[in-house]
């Protein structure tokens, strides 16, 4: 296989031991790998305003990959300045059950959230009407929805197969009872895709009784399909149910006019904690799991399950960073799940 290059966007706090822990794993892993880094340092980007952005743009642009590690954000977020440069307008965050690490939650949970990362009503921060009112425009378009439900049904059918002998589900939740013509178009286009994947079970959830549901039953649910702010609430009880926030990674996605996926990029859950830079105790566990997305991402399912095997045994069996109990530093656990990865080969 050729060399997977890759646009690293550079960040603040522990973001450079996170980024040096990546980096030895990927040079364990029997693949060549080019890390092209944008430094995107508080620092630099206020030195350099928006050329920086350009910088990681016309980067990604090219490579078609990025890994993004924790940033600050003073006066502009990065984050949402890279998202709607690049058009990404689906989000993917998967929630899995760690063995190893506490939750109150004592059922397993194995959520693939797709969240529509565009409109809502997180696009229009609103406006006064006189002294005391407010009002916010909601937008629901069309393309996302397409290109949510197609990733959301493919995501299904792929996930599936991997780990079984048949395809996931996919459940799309709104309001639509309520909000009839927003929610409404939302749940006729995911409809509408579902004909071009008949085999994958779609089942429809109001979003309110899904969060429920989920909490009741969460074997019930494997892929679930929502608009933006549905999937703001429901990534983060998700993260509840399982235990940490911080294991947490997500992909971002743009795409092509043919809604295939144009540009990818994977970055861990949670901050810079500033409080622990630079001391050798940062867990790099999140960021390790969005390179595991990564790689699938690549077709090397292979590396990228082994990896996640390899991380989740190591936690598993104690060997952790001490966010989760365990006594390794930062370069101790790496090490370990390094160690681990050529039994899961």
């Amino acid at each position: 296989m050729s060399t997977i290059q890759i646009t690293e966007l550079l960040g603040d706090g522990i973001g450079p031991e996170l980024a040096e822990s990546l980096h030895k794993v990927a040079e364990s892993l029997p693949v060549d790998f080019e890390f092209r880094p944008v430094d995107w340092s508080l620092e630099n980007r206020e030195a350099k305003g928006d050329d920086v952005i350009d910088e990681a743009e016309a980067s990604m642009r090219e490579t078609k990959l990025a890994v993004k590690y924790p940033t600050i954000t003073n006066k502009r977020s990065p984050n949402a300045l890279i998202r709607r440069r690049c058009e990404f307008s689906v989000i993917y965050r998967p929630a899995i059950s760690i063995k190893g690490i506490h939750s109150n939650f004592k059922e397993d949970v194995n959520l693939h959230i797709v969240r529509i990362a565009t409109g809502g009503t997180y696009d229009d921060p609103g406006q006064l009407i006189g002294k005391d009112a407010a009002v916010s425009l909601r937008m629901v378009e069309r393309k996302p929805c397409e290109q949510a439900a197609k990733f959301a049904f493919q995501l299904a059918r792929k996930t599936g197969l991997r780990y079984g002998d048949s395809h996931y589900s996919m459940t799309s939740s709104s309001k639509h009872t309520i909000q009839r013509v927003t929610d409404g178009l939302f749940e006729s286009v995911v409809a509408k895709v579902h004909e071009d994947f008949s085999d994958v079970d779609h089942n429809v959830e109001l979003f309110d009784a899904l969060l429920a549901k989920i909490i009741i039953d969460p074997s019930a649910y494997e892929v679930v399909l929502v608009l933006n702010e549905y999937g703001d609430f429901l990534s983060d009880m998700a993260s509840g149910l399982v235990g940490s926030l911080g294991t947490g990674a997500s992909g971002n996605y743009s795409f092509d006019e043919n809604n295939e996926v144009d540009i990818a990029m994977f970055d861990p859950a949670g901050g810079t904690a500033p409080d622990i830079a630079g001391k050798n105790l940062a867990n790099p566990a999140a960021v390790l799991l969005a390179f595991g997305m990564l790689l699938d991402h690549v077709e090397r399912y292979d590396l990228g399950h082994a990896l996640r095997l390899s991380l989740l045994s190591c936690i598993e069996n104690g060997n952790s960073t001490r966010d989760l109990g365990g006594k390794l530093n930062t370069d101790e656990f790496t090490q370990v799940v390094i160690d681990n990865i050529p039994a899961h080969l």
